[in-house]
């Protein structure tokens, strides 16, 4: 097992390297628009199961967010083990809500105009759908695979939030709200901003509770 400052150092170079591409990135296609490859595939996807896409992208607005940051709040409160990884969750939600905002803002991209369902009126790159995809369900989709709960379990719930990630930056393809490349530039933001906080926080929040990882292996 990795020393806590060999793991801070191994998260700050992901975070380097995930803003580095994430910048490049956004610099790129809003010089040069979005790669003809990517935007072929793009459009082949829009328009396709437009409710269930919709009702994906309900996950990521404050509508359900919100509830589900109670919920988690509630869980920290009544189960002491979980408090740090819920704290650090909620933190993480809403580092990359904002940081997605003031990035959409800072590099300008307009959205493309083939929308489905809503006309989005903010800017395009990078998604904050998708780095809420990212820095969220992905997220707890790691916390819980290193947690103590049992190994089903904790397999079942980790591959299911992954999916949900994915289901969700497909969604914004399916409704036509975004260019791949935001998606892309969303997830670099995500990993770059989980990365950070997992260098920063003082506790591990992968190791297993004490007196609880015999268990997990049940």
């Amino acid at each position: 097992m990795l020393s806590r400052p060999a793991f801070s150092l191994r998260c700050v170079l992901i975070a380097a390297v995930a803003f580095g591409c994430f910048v490049a990135l956004g610099k790129e296609v809003v010089a040069h628009g979005e790669p003809p490859a990517l935007l072929a595939w793009q459009q082949s996807l829009v328009n396709h199961s437009t409710l269930i896409a919709w009702w994906l992208t309900w996950t990521c607005y404050p509508d359900a967010l919100i509830p589900i940051a109670i919920v988690l709040l509630v869980v920290a409160w009544r189960v002491p083990a979980w408090r740090s990884r819920v704290i650090l969750s909620v933190v993480v939600l809403l580092l990359c809500w904002r940081g997605a905002d003031f990035f959409q803002h800072l590099f300008s991209r307009p959205r493309q105009l083939d929308w489905v369902v809503k006309h989005e009126t903010s800017f395009s790159y990078p998604s904050s759908h998708a780095t809420i995809a990212t820095g969220f369900y992905a997220f707890w989709a790691l916390m819980l695979a290193g947690s103590e709960l049992p190994r089903t379990i904790r397999r079942l719930a980790a591959s299911l939030l992954v999916l949900l990630a994915l289901a969700i930056c497909w969604a914004r393809l399916a409704l036509g709200a975004h260019y791949v490349t935001d998606l892309i530039g969303g997830a670099l933001l995500g990993v770059a901003i989980v990365s950070v906080a997992l260098a920063i926080v003082p506790v591990n929040i992968f190791a297993p509770v004490a007196g609880r990882a015999s268990r997990a292996e049940e």
